[in-house]
């Protein structure tokens, strides 16, 4: 099993440097299928402009894969041959607390997560999952706002806790948080 987490906040280059990241491995094994699993929503033309400058930035040869809701149930699906790159996990969580509605419940919230989790452990596939670091900043008022907080915070936590490698960047620079990786 191979899990990356790269975390970082709101335009501090995580993107481009997991997709650089994602890449090298394939240069590395040409047998090597690369995946790119997307979880954004386009609500509005501003994130429909967003997505297509991430398409267009990321350019040809990944195999893409729309993943809103159903992660786990995408990733289950890869093997040994592949190497994936997830855009992103707070995405992701936001539409899982977004598509429970009114019926949002803490505890269905972490069995998603849990269940995530429990796919990842099983993989045999390459799997490098793009976060965003929420916990730096001030506690939002709300109750989605603090639920998803909250639950991106203990995400984080329990991937980075099953991670072969952990990379925080800031800045467009990387910093090693777990793991031996010495090509950074």
């Amino acid at each position: 099993m191979t899990v990356r987490l790269i975390l970082g906040g709101a335009r501090s280059g995580k993107s481009s440097f997991a997709e650089q990241l994602a890449k090298s491995k394939v240069l590395f094994d040409s047998t090597k299928a690369l995946h790119y699993v997307a979880t954004a929503i386009a609500f509005d033309e501003e994130m429909e402009a967003r997505i297509q400058h991430h398409q267009h930035q990321r350019g040809k040869g990944w195999i893409e894969h729309e993943s809103p809701y159903e992660l786990a149930q995408t990733l289950e699906q890869l093997s040994s041959d592949d190497v994936v790159l997830v855009e992103c996990l707070t995405l992701w969580l936001n539409n899982v607390i977004y598509n429970h509605g009114q019926m949002r419940d803490s505890k269905q919230i972490g069995q998603v997560i849990k269940h995530l989790i429990d796919v990842l452990k099983q993989s045999r596939a390459d799997i490098t999952l793009v976060s965003n670091e929420v916990g730096m900043g001030l506690t939002p008022e709300g109750e989605v706002s603090r639920l998803f907080i909250e639950h991106a915070g203990l995400m984080n936590q329990w991937i980075g806790e099953i991670s072969t490698e952990v990379i925080f960047v800031a800045a467009g620079l990387a910093k090693v948080l777990k793991g031996a990786n010495s090509k950074l």
